[in-house]
């Protein structure tokens, strides 16, 4: 995640395998079964070559993100490699993975946070090993350790989990991750409702500092209670308009959205989480049972997502942090003191989501029914 694949494709090597196999299994031979076989031949070195115009299926957000996405990356992609590519910003995707099961994937390569990833590593065999995926992703080697510790999917930027506050209404600047529940914010805090990943990462980081450990859910359930009356909002967006109209002062954020709200000249700024740092990823996988030329093309946009450069190019569009060790940070990030260094990194933390997935049903209900009063 056997023989190289040259630019036009298998070599005959594996060619020849394939037939064989074919002879030798018969007229009842299970297409997946050859495929998977086919499959283990797809082996990528960081070269261009010609597609013969396949098709590749990715999974990727919607509106500017996906404009930024086609002009800095996909377009040039599609004409280097000829290939075409299949754009799905639907989300969610892990509906779309179990519907097929692992054998008749929806997409060769899926863009993730974690949550939902690893809900859908836990409900079958969708996905190929990351040994293997680093393997055949020369740029992969060259990323900070943090990236690949999920043990799932490869992340290729990432944000950091933070308070965002109004410097104007609050004095003095928050400290802790513990000042969210201070008398003077009630009704004027805000957070997001449980389907959101910001709001996952909150309660388990809440159930870590009030509690034992991540896995003290009566913690984090009495944090919540604590924290009540909040703003409940569905998504950043909207999180950002109430910052604006000062009907929330302090907010659980991530740092990019407020950098670009400072950018814009709104009286705004982050606390970021230092207490516990899990982070707010942009992830991806590569399917397990994937036709060679589709793995090959994956391995091959994964390679170019992680490309120093293109990272720099995220950084100045959505102010994404890189995870390519030669990246370079872009102005807008650095001139917010952004760096990336092995110090920068240190102590980035990445929550049992196994173990929060197994009790998601449980929280869901139990903080759902706290939010409603």
């Amino acid at each position: 995640m056997t023989s190289k694949i040259g630019k036009g494709g298998a070599t005959r090597r594996g060619f020849l395998k394939g037939t064989a196999g074919f002879a030798a299994l018969g007229a009842g031979v299970n297409m997946f079964n050859i495929n998977h076989a086919w499959s283990a031949d797809a082996v990528y070195d960081g070269g261009v070559f010609d597609a013969g115009g396949a098709t590749l299926n990715i999974a990727e957000w919607g509106g500017f993100w996906e404009e930024i996405i086609r002009k800095e990356l996909l377009n040039a992609f599609e004409k280097d490699f000829n290939c075409k590519i299949v754009y799905e910003s639907s989300f969610p995707w892990f509906p779309k993975f179990v519907a097929g099961g692992p054998e008749k994937p929806p997409f060769a390569i899926a863009n993730w946070n974690y949550g939902e990833m690893f809900k859908t590593a836990a409900a079958g065999d969708f996905f190929t090993p990351l040994a293997e995926v680093v393997e055949n992703v020369p740029n992969a080697k060259n990323i900070w350790p943090f990236a690949t510790e999920n043990g799932v999917g490869v992340t290729w930027s990432y944000t950091r989990y933070c308070y965002a506050y109004r410097t104007d209404l609050v004095d003095p600047a928050p400290k802790t991750f513990k000042d969210f529940w201070e008398e003077k914010f009630a009704g004027k805090r805000g957070t997001y409702v449980t389907s959101n990943g910001l709001q996952m990462d909150f309660f388990i980081a809440s159930c870590v500092i009030f509690g034992k450990d991540q896995f003290d859910l009566d913690a984090g359930y009495e944090a919540m209670k604590k924290a009540m009356p909040m703003k409940i909002s569905d998504f950043t967006g909207n999180m950002q308009t109430l910052l604006e109209r000062g009907e929330v002062v302090l907010a659980v954020q991530h740092d990019a959205e407020v950098y670009q709200m400072m950018d814009k000249g709104i009286k705004i700024a982050p606390y970021i989480w230092e207490e516990i740092k899990p982070i707010l990823t942009q992830t991806k996988t590569i399917s397990k049972y994937l036709e060679p030329t589709q793995k090959k093309l994956a391995y091959a946009l994964l390679n170019r997502t992680l490309d120093p450069k293109f990272q720099t190019v995220m950084g100045t569009n959505f102010y994404q942090r890189p995870v390519a060790k030669e990246a370079v940070v872009s102005e807008n990030l650095a001139s917010k003191g952004v760096t990336n260094s092995a110090d920068a990194i240190a102590g980035y933390w990445t929550p049992d989501w196994k173990s929060y997935n197994e009790n998601e049903a449980d929280i869901v209900e139990t903080v759902n029914g706290i939010f409603a009063g």
